[in-house]
């Protein structure tokens, strides 16, 4: 599967709509950007499951300022909505094919188990924003089945 071009119109619902996404923001004048490029894409073609996007930091300003992203090439993931990798700089091919396997792998349960241990909540059990009317957006499940994780569980 070819890489996806991210930008504020389709942004949210290519993340919320699939299972696994890796979001690459890169810049044309970055070298590393450059030589991770041919990485990413093979991945994208080994691995049609997951959905590889692509965010031109220069043309996409707003979503790279809401991502706070600082370096090149950075590459963060999202599983089921939920953001679980966020790094910059450059990966060798077979770092970035066990990062993705262990993407496949990981225990979600465990995963919302602990964001949800970490929410603030008032009394009332409602969850505490850091800015009053911010939007409160938990992980959940992607609206297709899930196909990853330990077989039998």
């Amino acid at each position: 599967m070819p890489t996806v071009a991210l930008n504020p119109h389709n942004f949210e619902a290519i993340i919320t709509r699939n299972p696994i996404v890796l979001v690459d923001y890169w810049a044309d004048w970055c070298g590393w950007c450059t030589r991770f490029a041919p990485v990413y894409e093979f991945s994208a073609e080994r691995h049609p499951d997951v959905v590889h996007g692509t965010v031109d930091a220069v043309a996409e300003e707003a979503l790279k300022e809401a991502a706070e992203v600082s370096a090149y090439p950075t590459l963060m993931a999202y599983r089921e909505g939920l953001l679980v990798y966020n790094e910059a700089g450059y990966l060798e091919p077979e770092a970035l094919e066990e990062l993705v396997q262990n993407i496949k792998w990981m225990d979600m349960e465990k995963i919302r188990r602990e964001v949800a241990e970490q929410m603030p909540f008032d009394p009332n059990g409602a969850i505490v924003t850091a800015t009053p009317g911010a939007s409160t957006r938990m992980a959940g499940l992607a609206p297709t089945p899930s196909r990853y994780g330990w077989p039998g569980l």
